[in-house]
């Protein structure tokens, strides 16, 4: 079984807490870009059903779901896919300022993956920059509505080829790469986060 011996609760007592790790351009960020730890932690649980799950977060960004979801669930693997590299070096930071060791980044476009390798699936709408310009984090890579079609397509393929019993929680999505093969299991209040598991 995985451990988190050196993590540092502190970090994880609240979002205030936790964003204090980064700097304080990312720290500003937060409110728009990065999971609430209280999202993480719904979303890890629902995620890591079985011992040594595997669970990938398309759109890792600095890392805080994947440390978040690796701290209250250290049985899982959690992996973090972020294509700015400056985004990935913040996350692997953050990741030894809180000792969270069940958790991996890699720096990449999801793309490059083979996504039939893991378990499960944490997105929180990392297409939407695309057609909102005005919210995205930097201009260092490019930004269209052809992106976000081609992401959120390639992303339902991957998802509808993926194994039965599947888990997938969304955040902020508009859905458009969720196939009808997934079955909606559980909503929030507010109809923002949603978990669903692959027929």
């Amino acid at each position: 079984m995985l451990s988190n011996t050196r993590v540092k609760p502190a970090a994880f007592s609240s979002d205030a807490a936790f964003d204090a790790v980064y700097p304080e351009r990312i720290r500003e960020l937060s409110k728009h870009h990065w999971t609430p730890l209280s999202i993480a932690r719904k979303a890890a649980q629902f995620l890591a059903h079985k011992p040594g799950a595997s669970i990938l977060d398309i759109g890792s960004g600095v890392g805080k779901f994947c440390l978040a979801a690796g701290y209250h669930q250290p049985g899982a693997r959690f992996y973090g896919v972020e294509q700015r590299e400056a985004l990935h070096e913040v996350a692997k930071t953050a990741q030894i300022s809180t000792g969270v060791q069940n958790v991996e980044f890699l720096h990449g476009n999801f793309t490059q993956l083979d996504l039939n390798a893991y378990d499960g699936f944490y997105f929180y709408n990392a297409f939407f920059e695309n057609l909102d310009q005005q919210r995205a984090i930097a201009n260092d890579i490019a930004h269209s509505v052809s992106l976000y079609t081609y992401y959120s397509h390639y992303l339902f393929k991957a998802l509808e080829n993926a194994k039965s019993g599947t888990r997938l929680v969304s955040f902020h999505s508009l859905e458009d790469e969720i196939p009808q093969s997934y079955h909606l299991v559980d909503i929030s209040d507010d109809q923002l986060l949603k978990m669903w598991i692959r027929r």
